[in-house]
């Protein structure tokens, strides 16, 4: 777990970090280099959920090695079954990140909402749903490694 105390708004804690696979941690279904390797030297403190439809059938194969747990989601009604999966795991401890339509309910509900402007681009309904929103998915795990960055994004 880290805890993340926020002026304003008071302590944060994240167990978890739930993430939308394309277009969040993967372009064009490939997973985008860096992101295993972030989410295996978090893993004695943070748990990895990613969360998908899997569209280019990639999932398994592109996450094998790494230290997430892989949620299959249908094609239907995905905004509403992310934030069934983020009600599962806590939304009180977890970090949602996203870029999608699909994504704006879980960042709105989890404790921490981080929208991702990558390669696919990003939705305005994740954008307006999000506490923050980041250029590069690898920004988020510097948000661990430097918290302070989250503090002087987020405080009041």
């Amino acid at each position: 777990m880290i805890r993340v105390d926020i002026p304003g708004t008071g302590p944060v804690n994240i167990q978890n970090v739930m993430f939308d696979y394309n277009g969040t941690i993967a372009a064009d279904g490939c997973l985008i280099d860096g992101v295993g390797a972030a989410m295996n030297r978090l893993t004695h403190r943070l748990d990895f959920h990613v969360v998908t439809a899997d569209t280019f059938g990639s999932v398994q194969a592109q996450l094998e090695g790494v230290n997430a747990e892989i949620v299959l989601i249908s094609n239907q009604d995905q905004d509403q079954k992310k934030l069934d999966v983020l009600n599962h795991i806590g939304a009180d401890t977890t970090m949602a990140v996203g870029n999608g339509v699909n994504d704006a309910l879980m960042l709105k509900h989890a404790v921490l909402g981080v929208a991702v402007l990558g390669e696919e681009g990003m939705s305005l309904p994740a954008l307006m749903s999000s506490d923050v929103m980041i250029r590069h998915v690898l920004d988020v795990f510097a948000f661990f490694e430097n918290p302070k960055r989250l503090i002087a994004t987020l405080r009041n």
